[in-house]
């Protein structure tokens, strides 16, 4: 292949211009053969770097040998008991290096930059095995294990030495663009389908870096999270990493410019709200609902558009997700701005008011904690005139027809404050509503009824609620209300069972073990 790569190779000067650009086949030749073939090894020991008293030149000459040697690869699948010997020496190495370029100045010179960048290249950026369930129920991080990585004793040891080597005060970003390039990026988002939860951890806190030193790069990884996010939602509908990459994506929003970009609108409404209508959007809801969020808190002319596509997207028979809709479309009405809220507050109770009716209690359940929402009610309050007619059909008839108490009990006290709110209207919407179902009771009964010439045989006349079932009402609902709501406190908060299902003792330990990126750490955050 005539196609060049920064690559390092065996020769006597490290900055030597020939060191770093050989073809990719020489390579793949001087890495491959079984993985580590244990002539590569022959000549190799554990370099002390950091313990030598060696002048600043052999020292940089000995952490290049070790970057070249921990860039041999070995078998952790097909045949993990092979070359003990050799996957010690590495993983030594690697820990040697993590703590050298840790605890020294001066380390990262420019030479270390492509060794640093290839290292890293060869022993991660690799083809991820298949999915372990491609075609079955997403996967549910409550129910479900993880496939864990072979390979990481070596593969958390280059993650770490990459951080480290990223927060070094001696890293230049100048200088190391010309490693760190889109074609790095690309590989690095291609890990982000890995099973395994300790790497994708790992490769968050690295790209988040990435996107915070590089900004020629900032807009390429955007594009290219857009890409995955498109690929997911209409293609896929499967990937490992959307919620590692929505919480970098919550990074960067949060620091967006004002006013913000047409660019970065459109991402909101043709990226992230069509997210909302994936199978597995339980798996990284959260973490989408801050971007939401985050996006509005920005610019608030955006909360129509976002309503109006959770509406649109909004579950017609999967009643957790709809739960899960009902938690973000409370967490948007509470950084709503009043004017916004006018223009989406008919069809938002409209449906409130059919979540208040779902037979599905959490789902009313949900729905009625809005009015325990301070800020909520006072948006409702002060537009009681639209919202109250939109919702007391569905309260009252639920009122007395759901099946269950707890959902009585709030009902009755969404209906006391309104009552408390505006009591003519209240008494407005009683009559209304009366009338309207005394109609219906009428029209079907006569419907039922009519003669064979096409005239009832007879007809009811529709009465007008006196001011005794008036007050009966409200008498009702008060007493309801408090009695209601005692039972609420009074009950135990139902919690879905979790399975009981064996669990693979390894994989639990290797979880709990795992120490997250940022802990290994000190620098601050950049500024994005």
């Amino acid at each position: 292949s005539s196609q060049q790569i920064t690559a390092p190779v065996h020769s006597p000067s490290v900055n030597s211009p020939s060191n770093y650009l050989i073809p990719i086949l020489y390579l793949f030749i001087y890495l491959s053969c079984s993985f580590a073939p244990q002539y590569l090894y022959l000549h190799i020991h554990l370099l002390h770097i950091y313990h030598s008293d060696a002048p600043l030149i052999d020292r940089e000459e000995l952490f290049v040998q070790k970057l070249r040697q921990c860039c041999v690869l070995f078998d952790f699948v097909t045949d993990p008991l092979s070359d003990l010997k050799y996957k010690e020496v590495k993983r030594a190495g690697l820990n040697e290096m993590v703590e050298y370029i840790t605890h020294n100045r001066d380390v990262v010179t420019e030479s270390i930059y492509p060794e640093g960048v290839i290292m890293f290249s060869i022993n991660l950026f690799r083809t991820l095995p298949p999915s372990s369930n491609p075609t079955g129920a997403e996967f549910d991080p409550e129910e479900d294990e993880p496939t864990l990585e072979a390979a990481w004793p070596h593969l958390q040891l280059v993650y770490e030495f990459f951080l480290r080597f990223l927060e070094s005060p001696d890293f230049q970003p100048n200088v190391a663009k010309k490693y760190i390039d889109q074609k790095f990026v690309l590989s690095l988002l291609e890990l982000f389908d890995s099973e395994d939860p300790r790497e994708r951890d790992f490769l968050k806190t690295i790209l988040h870096r990435i996107y915070g030193k590089f900004l020629g790069l900032r807009a390429y990884i955007r594009r290219q999270i857009n890409n995955i996010f498109y690929r997911f939602i209409y293609e896929t509908e499967h990937h490992n990493g959307i919620a590692e990459l929505l919480e970098i994506l919550g990074s960067i929003i949060n620091g967006f410019a004002l006013p913000l970009k047409e660019e970065h609108k459109m991402f909101l409404i043709r990226g992230l709200l069509p997210l909302h209508k994936v199978k597995s959007l339980s798996v990284y809801h959260p973490q989408l609902a801050y971007c939401v969020v985050q996006f509005l808190e920005k610019d608030s002319s955006l909360t129509e558009p976002v309503i109006m596509g959770l509406l649109k997207f909004w579950p017609k028979t999967h009643s957790p997700k709809e739960v899960m809709f009902l938690n973000e479309l409370e967490e948007i009405l509470d950084v709503i701005e009043p004017s916004e809220f006018v223009k989406i507050m008919e069809p938002l109770f409209r449906q409130l008011a059919k979540c208040v009716s779902s037979p599905h209690f959490q789902v009313a359940e949900r729905a009625l904690y809005y009015w325990n929402n301070e800020y909520i009610m006072s948006l409702i309050s002060d537009n009681a005139a639209k919202i109250l007619p939109i919702m007391f059909p569905a309260l009252y008839k639920n009122s007395k027809s759901h099946w269950n108490k707890t959902i009585h009990g709030l009902i009755y006290n969404a209906l006391k404050l309104f009552m408390e709110m505006n009591q003519k209207l209240f008494d407005d919407c009683t009559q209304q509503y009366k009338r309207t179902s005394a109609w219906s009771s009428n029209k079907s009964y006569m419907m039922y009824n009519e003669s064979p010439g096409g005239m009832p045989l007879y007809s009811m006349e529709t009465e007008t609620p006196t001011a005794e079932d008036i007050q009966l009402l409200k008498k009702t609902v008060e007493t309801e209300a408090t009695q209601g709501m005692k039972d609420i406190k009074k009950d135990k908060v139902m919690i879905r069972r979790k399975s009981e299902l064996p669990q693979d003792v390894y994989t639990i330990k290797a979880l709990e073990q795992h120490k997250r990126a940022e802990e290994y750490l000190t620098a601050n955050e950049e500024a994005l």
